[in-house]
């Protein structure tokens, strides 16, 4: 009885349906559409004529009508989603659409006429794709508007140390025709930072956006509508923390002194972009496609691909740049930057779409890696070019000695990075490489050490540098890497230029008070005070031209200068006291011995005291 009840039910709503389609198309879809709503039993399948002969009658009857009520949607020229009920309806009537197409197309192989509404179907649902797609665009847009930019990346500035007064009131972006001020912020300091960058009911809207166009076919459209307006955002965040869009060439063309500029802006914008912009994109995107992980996938990586090719274009073209020396500690800020991102970019790019830009990073860190290890192999070919012209004045420091030991002690402030970074190379270690540079240095000073023509200026020129050298080894990282065996046996060859010295200036003057046998017979005595006479007047002489000489020689330290004045007078005194008492004490020297001594031990003593002033010209010193 119950069936019997239905059958009758469907076939009074059948009536009704072909008594109004006899004169309104419109009005009997109306009906069918309010008796469908009312009561599944009432589907368009079963309302349809059952005497219409044609398979694809029902599919005709529903495809004019949901034509009829996308196609008002499609035409609009309001927003669509400015009112949720109409935003609701049309999501409702694209799901119906799918839905027919996806219920008749296993149908379409065997009757033509199915086919031929599937293709008038699929031709509505790529017109209301292409309105989803505008629609998409716009809530992006205007999501983005809604969330004031100095809510955001506004307050993410590492401008803090720039007092200039151009920064006071914002800096500008643009080619000079068009100026946008730029809001100044404080620093960042902490990276638990997360840009909320549209509101969550936009979030919601896009979400169920993007359902329809992957389930329809078309999530590489809302893919690309999306990224592109994303990575407008995201271009003008890194346009904002002063990172220029640079080509490799153009960053090998500017003077070293911008690129260092740039590297410092470079350092900053790679940490906000990884640690913030790019995981805050990533977050929008998976909640944007949530459900649908290959189109967020897709998404991310071509928001996010400009600006990382963007960072990673002058990291580099910093590595395949120039290796001048002076460039290592602006490339290792580089390389360590990148190294300590490194697990930023496998986490942030870890989808399958992203790949290429995880192993380019990589690549261009290796790369970096081996610029650095260049950079040494330039500093020792500077070393070994560094010409043996010109003397230095008074046997001090040469310049070659106080670069090379600065710059390693300097180096050596990123010793665990440098380690890091020559334990790679299986032929080398820092240490190795240390002792090597060293050796270079040692083995220069040595040939320009004899530029000098006199001994013991030579021996003074490389106790000064080997001094020096010591001394920075001793207060930097370069005393663990170099050990104590190395510095005692620079130690000792200090040692033996200390020697050296004292051997080529004072052993003469040293042999010349050494004493005689003396005899007391008339005679001889008269011929030794004759001797100690020649030997007083030529101890004078050479005296003064020793201190004549070596006084404006430089001994750079003053510690060191004083131990070296004490040996003189540990060496000297005792025996210019000695001949002198044996003088005095001579009959033969008369009644005033005193007036044929010109130095007192004291004056002696004073006279060496100022040696080493460095104050004057270096006497004798170079080749002329």
């Amino acid at each position: 009885m119950a069936e019997n009840g239905e059958e009758k039910l469907l076939a009074v709503a059948r009536h009704i349906a072909r008594t109004l389609g006899q004169s309104d198309d419109t009005m009997a879809d109306d009906i069918l559409q309010i008796f469908s709503n009312f009561d599944g039993r009432f589907s368009r399948e079963k309302l349809t004529d059952l005497d219409d002969p044609r398979p694809s009658a029902p599919l005709q009857l529903s495809l004019k009508s949901l034509n009829r009520h996308i196609s008002q949607y499609v035409a609009s020229d309001h927003p669509i989603w400015a009112d949720s009920a109409d935003s609701t309806a049309f999501l409702d009537s694209i799901d119906e659409l799918v839905a027919t197409i996806r219920e008749w197309t296993p149908v379409a192989a065997a009757d033509k006429s199915v086919a031929a509404c599937l293709v008038r179907a699929d031709e509505l649902l790529q017109q209301s794709m292409f309105r989803l797609e505008d629609e998409f665009r716009s809530l992006v847009e205007r999501g983005a508007e809604s969330f004031e930019l100095s809510e955001s990346t506004g307050n993410l500035s590492f401008d803090s140390d720039d007092d200039g007064d151009d920064d006071e009131g914002g800096g500008v972006i643009g080619n000079g025709e068009e100026h946008h001020q730029i809001p100044v912020a404080p620093p960042i300091s902490e990276y638990d930072i997360v840009i909320d960058a549209l509101p969550s009911g936009t979030i919601n809207d896009l979400n169920e956006i993007a359902k329809r166009m992957v389930t329809a076919g078309f999530g590489k459209e809302c893919s690309h509508v999306y990224s592109s307006c994303r990575r407008e955002f995201l271009e003008e965040s890194m346009s904002r923390l002063g990172l220029q869009k640079l080509s490799i060439d153009d960053v090998h063309k500017m003077p070293w002194q911008e690129v260092e500029e740039q590297i410092e802006r470079w350092v900053k914008a790679a940490n906000l972009a990884l640690r913030i912009l790019f995981p805050s994109e990533r977050r929008l995107c998976d909640r944007v496609f949530f459900g649908l992980s290959s189109a967020a996938d897709l998404s991310f990586m071509e928001v996010c691909r400009g600006s990382s090719i963007q960072l990673l274009n002058f990291a580099d073209a910093i590595a395949i740049g120039s290796r001048s020396p002076e460039r290592l500690f602006k490339v290792l800020d580089v390389f360590e930057t990148l190294r300590d991102l490194m697990p930023e970019f496998e986490l942030v790019f870890s989808d399958q779409y992203c790949l290429m830009l995880r192993n380019e990073a990589v690549t261009i860190w290796k790369r970096l890696g081996e610029a650095i290890r260049g950079i040494f192999m330039e500093l020792e070919n500077l070393i070994r070019r560094d010409p043996a012209k010109a003397a230095v004045p008074g046997g001090g420091l040469h310049p070659i000695t106080r670069y090379v030991m600065n710059y390693l002690r300097a180096a050596c402030r990123s010793r665990q990075t440098l380690e890091q970074i020559f334990e790679k190379d299986s032929s080398s270690s820092l240490s190795v490489q240390m002792s090597w540079i060293m050796e270079l240095l040692q083995s220069n000073l040595e040939v320009k050490s004899k530029i000098y023509r006199d001994p013991a200026l030579c021996s003074i020129f490389m106790m000064n540098n080997g001094r020096y050298i010591v001394q920075k080894v001793n207060d930097s990282e370069l005393g663990s890497l170099l050990g104590d065996d190395w510095i005692r046996k620079h130690n000792a060859k200090i040692r033996q230029y200390h020697s050296n010295y004292q051997k080529s200036s004072w052993n003469k003057i040293l042999g010349i008070l050494k004493p005689e046998n003396s005899s007391s017979s008339a005679p001889n005595a008269a011929a030794a005070a004759r001797s100690m006479k020649e030997k007083l007047k030529s101890f004078n002489i050479s005296f003064d031209e020793i201190c004549k000489t070596q006084t404006p020689w430089s001994v750079f330290d003053e510690q060191f200068r004083g131990e070296l004045k004490t040996s003189v007078t540990k060496i000297l005194l005792p025996a210019y006291g000695n001949f002198i008492g044996k003088f005095q004490n001579s009959p033969e020297m008369g009644k005033h011995p005193d007036r044929l001594i010109e130095y007192g031990v004291d004056e002696i003593e004073a006279r060496i005291n100022e040696l080493f002033q460095g104050n004057g010209s270096p006497a004798g010193g170079g080749r002329k």
